[in-house]
C-alpha cells in the first residue's frame, strides 16, 4: 500500500484510545441513561486510565441527533461534566446516523492542521428518551390560553378541546421519516430491496448471521472497547442486551413487514434496533503522543462524505466508499476489514450488490470498472447493529472504535468503516492499524 499522509498533507492523526457504553435496547419506556449520562460514563471511564487530566485536552466534539432539551449542546455539557473545565472549548455536530464519524472527521482536520493536538470525539444517543410532542393545533390553543385575560375566555377555550389535542405526535418516528421524500427509513430499505432484487429470505439470513456473530464475539470477549453501565437502581448493564442468542430464521420468517404492510419485506427483524449508547475516542498529534507517552491504536487516514437520492439513503456507504479508495489507489482485497453499519438487511445488501455491479459502477459511481466483492467473512465481523442496535448519534463512532478493535484482534492493518445516513447520504473512514508514530 502506498505511503499517505492524512487530511491532505495535513500532521498525522492518531486515535490512542477509546471506549463505549453497552447498547440498551428500547422497550417501549424511557431508559435509565439520558444521552449526557452516557457519553460521560464512556467519557469519565476513558479518561480516568490516560496520563493527562482532562483539562488538557484541547476540544471535545460529540455527535448526537436529539439531545433533551435540558442538554443543548451536549458536547459542552458532556466536556464540563468530565471536568475538563471552563477552558476547553466543546460543540456538537449533527449528521443524521453519520454524527458520531462526523465528530472523528471533524476532531481529525482540527489535528491535522495543526489547531489541536489532543481531542475527545464520538457520539451518544439516547432514543428511548426521544419526547413526545404536541400536535400543532394543540400548541396553538395552550398559546391562546396563556393570552386570556379573563377566565370566560378561558373557559370558553376550553370548551374547544377535542379528544385529537391529546393525541401525542412520536417524535422518533417523525425524525426517522425523511421529509423530501415523505418516507420513513424502512421504507427506503424496501426500495433498495425491490431495486436489488433481493428477498425476504435474504434479508432474514442476514440478520440471523448478524446476531451470531455478535453472541460469539460476547462469548470470546472480543468487545474489551465496552465499560459497564451502573443505573440508579443497581442495574448494571456489562454487554449489548438486544443480542437474541437463540434466535433463527423460521422465528425470523414468522415476524410480519414493519413498514410496507402487508407485502414489505423489511420487518423488525432484520432491521436495526432502537437503542441507547455512546462511543468515544481520543485523537491525538504526533507531538501529543509523545508528550503524553499515549499508546497508539491506529492512524485515521482519510475520510469521504457523499450524497445519494434520499428515498435509496441505504446505498450511501457505495457512494462513500468507492472515492475513498480509489484516492489512496486502493482494491478490495487490500482491505483487511470492513465495517457497514447495518440500518436494515436490505440496505448493507444492497449496497454490497452495487458495489460489484458494473452497470451501476459506470452509470452511478463513475467507475470505469466495479470493485471486487467484499468478503463476507471480512465485513461486520463481530456482527452489526441488527443485533447491537443503532443508536443513531454514535453508531459512526462505534464502527470505527470496533474496527481498530477487529484489526488488533484479526493482525489486520487496514480497516474501511462506513455507514448510511438519513436524508440521503453517506459517509466512510479510512483506518491503519499501527502502533508507530
Amino acid at each position: 500500500m502506498p505511503e499517505r499522509t492524512a487530511y491532505q498533507g495535513g500532521r498525522p492523526v492518531y486515535i490512542v484510545d477509546g471506549l463505549r457504553t453497552p447498547f440498551i435496547k428500547f422497550r417501549g419506556t424511557p431508559g435509565p441513561f439520558s444521552a449526557s449520562d452516557l457519553a460521560v460514563t464512556a467519557g469519565k471511564a476513558l479518561l480516568l486510565r490516560q496520563s493527562f487530566a482532562p483539562d488538557e485536552l484541547d476540544e471535545v466534539i460529540l455527535g448526537c441527533i436529539s439531545p433533551a432539551a435540558n442538554e443543548t449542546n451536549i458536547g459542552r455539557l458532556v466536556a464540563l461534566r468530565l471536568g475538563c473545565g471552563n477552558r476547553v472549548p466543546a460543540w456538537t455536530v449533527q449528521r443524521n446516523c453519520g454524527s458520531g464519524m462526523q465528530a472523528i472527521d471533524n476532531a481529525a482536520q482540527q489535528i491535522s492542521s495543526g489547531r489541536s493536538d489532543l481531542v475527545l470525539a464520538g457520539g451518544t444517543e439516547s432514543m428511548s428518551h426521544a419526547p413526545l410532542l404536541l400536535s400543532e393545533k394543540t400548541a396553538e390553543l395552550l398559546g391562546r390560553w396563556n393570552q386570556a385575560r379573563s377566565l370566560g375566555q378561558r373557559l370558553k377555550l376550553l370548551g374547544q378541546l377535542r379528544p385529537g389535542h391529546f393525541k401525542p405526535v412520536i417524535s422518533l418516528l417523525v425524525g426517522l421519516t425523511d421529509p423530501v421524500v415523505n418516507l420513513s427509513m424502512g421504507q427506503t430499505a424496501e426500495n433498495l430491496a425491490k431495486r436489488f432484487d433481493i428477498d425476504r429470505e435474504a434479508m432474514d439470513r442476514f440478520a440471523l448471521e448478524s446476531h451470531q456473530r455478535v453472541a460469539a464475539a460476547q462469548q470470546e470477549d472480543r468487545f474489551s472497547e465496552i465499560t459497564p453501565l451502573f443505573a440508579a437502581n443497581g442495574t448494571v448493564y456489562t454487554e449489548d442486551d438486544g443480542v437474541r442468542k437463540d434466535t433463527d430464521l423460521e422465528s425470523l420468517g414468522r415476524l410480519k413487514p414493519a413498514f410496507d404492510r402487508p407485502f414489505g419485506l423489511v420487518t423488525a427483524g432484520n432491521s436495526a434496533q432502537v437503542t441507547d449508547g455512546a462511543a468515544l475516542l481520543l485523537l491525538a498529534s504526533k507531538a501529543a503522543v509523545k508528550r503524553y507517552n499515549l499508546p497508539v491504536l491506529g492512524r485515521v487516514l482519510d475520510s469521504n462524505w457523499a450524497g445519494v437520492d434520499p428515498a435509496q439513503m441505504g446505498l450511501g456507504p457505495a457512494h462513500a466508499m468507492a472515492p475513498l479508495l480509489q484516492r489512496n489507489a486502493l482494491s478490495t482485497d487490500q482491505v483487511d476489514a470492513w465495517e457497514i453499519n447495518e440500518a436494515f438487511a436490505a440496505q448493507v445488501l444492497a449496497c454490497l450488490a452495487a458495489w460489484q455491479d458494473p452497470d451501476y459502477a459506470k452509470e452511478d459511481l463513475g467507475l470505469e470498472q466495479p470493485f471486487d466483492p467484499i468478503p463476507q467473512n471480512l465485513l461486520n465481523m463481530d456482527g452489526g447493529a441488527v443485533a447491537l442496535g443503532h443508536p443513531v448519534g454514535s453508531s459512526g463512532a462505534r464502527i470505527v472504535l470496533h474496527l481498530l478493535h477487529a484489526l488488533q484482534q484479526r493482525d489486520g492493518k487496514t480497516g474501511v468503516a462506513s455507514l448510511c445516513i438519513g436524508g440521503g447520504q453517506g459517509g466512510a473512514m479510512l483506518i491503519e492499524r499501527t502502533r508507530e508514530v
